[in-house]
């Protein structure tokens, strides 16, 4: 214990690489039993869609997660319900599709409720399965729930964990259980031969998508027409450009939001938010001769939340007079203002002005998203960066960066250990100072930040996960 009363930590090797596939976990249960809250307390962050509705997911989602130096998948899925018919059905195929692929599962049910008859039929297609199964009672929010809870010996699956994906209460030994239950991770294998690296072209409907990867790829490729949303499935094409060859995904023009949607439009932006997820990196094409639009502005948070490295391309430049570009230049200024690290090309799909420089572009953007820097060299820079400016004193004290770490790649992502919690506004200067240091152009960053714990009477402390 440090004289300030805090626990000092070793230092945690979060530099280390997992070698070997990683196992995945899938979350299965009726609607409206808390999946996706218990998904958010698994991967540390609001990243699933929540609302006190059934039915809000629908597809597959997979999302990365880590637990005691231990990484695996999380696979949120929609509600299963036996019998389901027409969109239903096709969300129940989703869950059952997630559980074949699992290595191991969580099954949710509600413990306020109980055990009820869809939970009962959903046990039977677990069995059939033969997959690990974890039964976990969720809304566990007090001792008196959980006491209901060994009601749930009845459907067969051994012993509930009782937890509160929503406060977080028994998530803990969750994450034990399920480690415990995971696969041996396997020996290294040699690496072989890295694929085409994968991109993601995608933006509103009419913004030259499928023009452009048709000029990319010499040849018709994709379906184009005047009449926006001509792309409803994505269209996966090698391309050779810049002397390399890439997988190219033309996807759909995304309208409104994911759970706005209906019908062709809802699943063809399931499938554009997929392969957003499965790309490495993702071109954005905007109309330069339209005003950024508020659809824009949504894909990009979409690229950005997913982790991806960015070029925004500016299509149809041939249609740019000097008023335009005015015009638009205030318009990146003003909209483009927290993406101030995307690389920007203008082209035209028409034309083919200036597509051989999406190329470099890419090769850097991926540059910056693989970047990583070493742990020594890290801790020397924010040591000389808190030294030159300190965190404001509050309440008469500072907290203290203690040192940080660099917990992985593809996105960037840095872990701050520090005595206390951080100021929003000197975590962003952090950030920038990162940027301005080490670069990282074309690719998002995640700076976080875990403060030590305080050493109660008796007790050990340790830092907030």
């Amino acid at each position: 214990m440090s004289d300030d009363g805090w626990v000092q930590l070793d230092e945690p090797d979060l530099e280390s690489e997992q070698t070997g596939p990683v196992p995945v976990v899938a979350v299965v249960g009726r609607p409206n039993v808390g999946k996706s809250t218990l998904v958010n307390r698994i991967i540390g962050r609001r990243q699933a869609v929540v609302e006190d509705v059934p039915g809000v997911t629908r597809d597959r989602i997979p999302y990365d997660a880590q637990w005691s130096g231990r990484q695996f998948t999380v696979v949120d899925t929609g509600g299963w319900e036996p019998d389901a018919r027409d969109r239903a059905a096709a969300i129940a195929a989703q869950a059952e599709a997630a559980v074949a692929t699992a290595d191991v599962v969580l099954f949710v049910v509600d413990a306020t409720v109980g055990a009820t008859d869809v939970d009962e039929a959903a046990v039977r297609m677990l069995r059939r399965s033969a997959k690990p199964v974890l039964l976990v009672a969720n809304k566990a929010d007090n001792s008196a729930v959980e006491i209901e809870a060994t009601s749930l010996w009845s459907l067969g699956l051994g012993e509930p964990y009782p937890v509160s994906a929503l406060h977080g209460r028994g998530s803990g030994d969750l994450l034990d259980a399920i480690l415990d239950a995971l696969p041996e991770a396997p020996a290294a294998a040699e690496p072989g031969p890295r694929g085409p690296r994968r991109v993601a072209l995608v933006g509103r409907p009419n913004v030259g998508k499928s023009s452009l990867l048709n000029r990319l790829a010499r040849e018709d490729r994709a379906v184009v027409d005047s009449v926006a949303g001509t792309t409803v499935d994505p269209v996966d094409s090698l391309v050779e450009l810049g002397g390399e060859v890439w997988r190219l995904v033309d996807t759909a023009g995304l309208r409104k939001r994911v759970g706005k949607a209906s019908g062709t439009e809802y699943y063809a932006s399931l499938r554009t938010a997929g392969a957003i997820e499965a790309a490495e990196v993702a071109i954005v094409l905007l109309d330069s001769s339209e005003p950024i639009s508020e659809q824009d502005q949504r894909i990009l948070s979409m690229v950005i939340e997913a982790g991806r490295a960015l070029v925004i391309a500016f299509n149809k430049w041939d249609l740019v007079d000097a008023d335009r570009r005015y015009y638009l230049n205030k318009e990146i200024e003003r909209e483009l203002r927290r993406v101030p690290w995307a690389i920007k090309v203008n082209v035209s799909a028409k034309t083919g002005r200036a597509v051989d420089r999406l190329a470099p572009a890419l090769r850097t953007a991926l540059e910056g998203w693989e970047t990583r820097i070493p742990t020594g060299q890290l801790n020397q820079w924010l040591t000389a960066l808190v030294q030159a400016t300190p965190h404001p004193v509050r309440g008469g004290r500072a907290p203290r960066i203690l040192f940080a770490t660099q917990a992985g790649v593809a996105p960037p992502r840095f872990v701050l250990f520090t005595t206390g919690p951080l100021d929003a506004g000197y975590q962003r200067f952090v950030e920038r100072k990162l940027r301005e240091e080490f670069g990282f152009e074309g690719s998002p960053i995640e700076v976080s930040v875990r403060p030590r714990k305080k050493v109660g009477p008796g007790g050990r402390g340790k830092a907030h996960g």
